[in-house]
């Protein structure tokens, strides 16, 4: 977790709870709440003009959602949605600010955990400008593996689905099953039932 639950708590943070395909905010609100996972998964997406979704995240237990949209008068621009039921627990963007005043060390747990999704997001950009999907694939697979510390071939269980994983790369589903099953003959993943392992 990014912030201990119980300051949260103790700032005057309630919990919240969501429903698969609910709204936490959407594209174009005004950012008014740190929001901190306490249980669940969210995904933060946008609406293509064609209507494809594209995801540009999918964060669960411990992770905030858009806390950099707090330090500055933007409107989001993505939409947070729950997967799976959540608990979000939210507090004020003006008891955030006086939290951080009484402990200035939190600046720094924000700022790694920002740190962490541009290094992601840097290590994503140039490979996607290619039209490779196997690459594309691979490349996001291997990334969610070695940020949980897995090593071994085939230990760690792909925690998305298909869709997920389309929406993720900018692919179409069927396009992404195909790639799947040809990594799979590659023997870069393996299959057991609907769970792909790499």
């Amino acid at each position: 977790m990014i912030i201990c639950e119980n300051l949260l708590f103790s700032h005057g943070a309630e919990l919240q709870n969501y429903i698969p395909g609910e709204y936490i905010f959407k594209e174009d609100n005004t950012p008014k709440y740190y929001l901190q996972i306490k249980s669940g998964t969210v995904k933060l997406s946008s609406f293509l003009e064609d209507g494809k979704e594209f995801i540009h995240g999918i964060p669960f237990d411990g992770h905030c959602l858009a806390e950099t949209y707090l330090f500055h008068d933007k409107k989001y621009a993505v939409n947070a949605i729950a997967i799976t039921d959540c608990n979000i627990i939210r507090l004020e963007k003006t008891k955030l600010m006086e939290m951080l005043k009484e402990k200035p060390e939190l600046f720094f747990k924000m700022y790694s955990y920002t740190a962490d999704r541009m290094h992601y997001r840097y290590i994503i950009a140039a490979p996607f400008s290619f039209q490779d999907p196997l690459a594309k694939l691979h490349l996001i697979m291997n990334h969610v593996k070695s940020h949980f510390g897995f090593k071994e071939k085939f230990s760690y269980p792909i925690p998305y689905t298909r869709q997920q994983l389309a929406s993720l790369t900018g692919m179409r589903i069927e396009t992404v099953i195909r790639t799947i099953k040809k990594m799979e003959k590659q023997e870069l993943v393996r299959i057991d039932g609907t769970k792909i392992f790499i």
